[in-house]
């Protein structure tokens, strides 16, 4: 056989191999290439860090919880891909009392009604795979109620909370914007669901400045502060979580989590 065609024939065999990941053997003096099926792994969590001073965490799923006084824990709660607080705790008890939590909410397909705080200008909800994020500047004390309803009777979730970004804009805040901390919110970008995390303390305007300027079109509140803080998430279904912020605060009451 000519060198030149002998060449082409192993370079094919060779290129066969690799693409099966393959395994080889001699059957009836004929060489078999045995394929093995390739199995990719898809992520639970993917991560943007391409915003300068950001960290957008986007859970790909559509199953959304508001986790009430039992604080997930990773080994406990394995189909939890994502965790972190959600509306604000009104002290440091320990009682698992649902009027602890500084929101109106829908935990587990129940309605809580509550009145709102004038800070809570904004709510988010969810339920069947979908979600909404709700914005009233005034101190109407029956706001969101419908939305909130609508998520307990489809087995939902909702938390009102401070809204920061609305239809693309800045909303008035009741937080002074020359605040400085580690900020946080649940936001929607490209149309997409995803937590925001700043990188480092900085000014509450900047914060929200630095959503704007990455495109996010909704943003709420969450609540943040050390132990408050608590938060983790998993990359993989089947991988051991990666904390966030792993002190946790025995007085805290919500939890927003997304579940595989």
């Amino acid at each position: 056989m000519h060198k030149g065609l002998i060449f082409i024939v192993i370079s094919m065999f060779l290129a066969l191999t690799a693409s099966c990941g393959g395994r080889t053997s001699n059957k009836n003096g004929q060489v078999v290439v045995q394929c093995e099926e390739t199995i990719i792994r898809q992520p639970t969590v993917s991560i943007d860090s391409s915003s300068v001073g950001l960290l957008f965490y986007y859970p790909i799923t559509d199953s959304i919880a508001l986790r009430c006084f039992i604080r997930p824990e990773p080994e406990k709660d394995k189909d939890i891909v994502f965790c972190c607080a959600a509306a604000f705790t009104l002290d440091y008890k320990t009682e698992a009392d649902h009027h602890r939590i500084c929101s109106a909410h829908v935990s587990d397909g129940l309605y809580y009604p509550k009145p709102r705080i004038r800070r809570n200008t904004g709510a988010f909800v969810s339920s069947k795979g979908s979600w909404s994020f709700l914005y009233k500047s005034d101190a109407d004390p029956t706001a969101f109620e419908d939305a909130f309803q609508n998520a307990a009777a489809n087995k939902g979730a909702g938390f009102a909370q401070e809204m920061l970004i609305h239809a693309g804009k800045q909303v008035p805040t009741t937080r002074p914007l020359g605040n400085v901390n580690l900020f946080r919110a649940l936001c929607e970008r490209n149309g997409r669901l995803c937590i925001a995390d700043a990188t480092e303390n900085q000014s509450f305007g900047t914060f929200i400045q630095m959503l704007v300027d990455a495109g996010v079109t909704e943003a709420i509140y969450t609540d943040m502060g050390s132990g408050w803080n608590y938060s983790w998430y998993r990359l993989y279904a089947d991988e051991v979580a990666t904390f966030i912020h792993s002190t946790h605060e025995e007085a805290a009451t919500n939890w927003i989590v997304f579940y595989k």
